[in-house]
């Protein structure tokens, strides 16, 4: 396997966890609690799209998108917007 294969792997399996382990942090039916639905549609549409990358032998873009995806969920709990683990390797916070 080469290294953009593993780093692809990495990638995904990470955003993926990430998506699992992200709770809402804030009230229902804020603006707040829009923006923390947002984030979370971007992170699952750019997990939606590296697989379809995947799927056409396209890893560079598979990367970026899985990187881009959890970018989005990684802001948004630096934000507040989410509860996540403060332990382990899902998130900067």
């Amino acid at each position: 396997m080469t290294d953009l294969e593993a780093k692809t792997d990495r990638y995904e399996d990470l955003l993926a966890e990430a998506l699992d382990a992200a709770e809402v942090a804030v009230p229902p039916g804020t603006p707040l609690a829009t923006a923390a639905g947002e984030f979370r549609e971007m992170a699952a549409s750019y997990l939606e799209d590296g697989r379809h990358f995947r799927a056409e032998d396209d890893p560079v873009n598979a990367l970026a998108a899985f990187s881009y995806g959890h970018a989005w969920l990684d802001a948004g709990a630096r934000i507040g917007l989410f509860d996540v683990p403060h332990e382990g390797h899902l998130f900067t916070v």
